[in-house]
C-alpha cells in the first residue's frame, strides 16, 4: 500500500508528548503512522494493528527495519478481538491513532486488498470509536483523520462514548478548493475545543508554508 497524504498529515499532527508512553496505531497498514510517533516521541510501547496479513507483514519489516524496532509491536488480529483481549488484560493507552477505512459506499479500485482498507464495513466508525473508549486511558488522547462530511457524525459518535474534541484541523486541497479532511484530537475531559484551517498546495506540487512546517520532518526533500 502506498504512503498516502492522510497518513502522513495524522503522524506529523497527531497531539502526542514525552510523557505519553504507551501508543496504539489501529489499522496501521505498513506502519506509516506508528513509525512516526516513535521518531516523534519517547514513548517506550508503540503497538500497531493491523488485519489484513500482507500489509501486517509488510508493517513488522518496517518495523524491523527502523531504529526503534525496540518499542514497535505490530498484532496482526481484528480490531474487535484485539480490544477484547487487551481489555481484559486491563491493557490502555496514552495515545491512540487511527486512519480508518472511511468509504460507506460500495468502492471497487480492482485491488482487493485496498478496497478492504478504504471502505468503513471492515471497521464502521461505530466499532472503532468504542473500542477506542476502552483502550484509551484517563488522560488519554485519541487522535484520527476523517473525511470533512463525517466529522459531525464522529463528534457525536465520541461524545456518546464519553469523549470530546480537543482540537479539529479541516483541510484544504488547495486555497480554491472544498475541505477535504478533517483531523480530529478526543479525550475524556471537555473542554473548548480549538478549530483551524490548513491548505497543502497553492498549485501542483508548491506546498504552503504551514504544510511544510508540520511535515518536513518526514520528507528526504521538502
Amino acid at each position: 500500500m502506498k504512503v498516502g497524504t492522510d497518513g502522513v498529515l495524522l503522524g506529523a499532527w497527531a497531539k502526542i508528548d514525552n510523557h505519553h508512553r504507551t501508543v496504539l496505531d489501529i489499522g496501521s497498514g505498513t506502519g506509516i503512522i506508528a513509525l512516526m510517533l516513535a521518531q516523534r516521541s519517547d514513548a517506550q510501547e508503540i503497538d500497531a494493528v493491523e488485519i489484513d496479513p500482507k500489509a501486517h507483514e509488510q508493517c513488522v519489516e518496517n518495523f524491523e527495519a527502523s531504529p526503534w524496532g525496540d518499542r514497535l509491536f505490530c498484532y496482526h488480529a481484528e480490531f474487535t478481538e484485539f480490544v477484547a483481549e487487551m481489555y481484559e488484560e486491563d491493557v490502555t493507552y496514552d495515545v491512540i491513532v487511527s486512519n480508518p477505512p472511511f468509504y460507506s459506499e460500495t468502492v471497487t479500485s480492482g485491488d482487493v486488498q485496498r478496497d478492504k482498507a478504504r471502505i468503513n464495513t471492515s471497521l464502521p466508525f461505530e466499532d472503532l470509536i468504542e473500542g477506542v473508549s476502552l483502550l484509551l486511558s484517563e488522560n488519554g488522547i485519541f487522535n484520527l483523520i476523517i473525511p470533512y462530511k463525517e466529522e459531525e457524525n464522529v463528534v457525536f459518535l465520541a461524545q456518546s462514548f464519553g469523549m470530546f474534541p480537543l482540537e479539529i484541523l479541516r483541510i484544504k486541497g488547495t486555497p480554491d478548493s472544498e475541505i477535504k479532511r478533517s483531523l480530529l484530537a478526543f479525550s475524556f475531559q471537555e473542554k473548548e475545543c480549538q478549530i483551524s484551517e490548513m491548505v497543502i498546495e497553492t498549485s501542483r506540487h508548491q506546498y504552503t508554508q504551514e504544510y511544510i512546517e508540520l511535515t518536513k520532518e518526514f520528507y528526504l526533500k521538502m
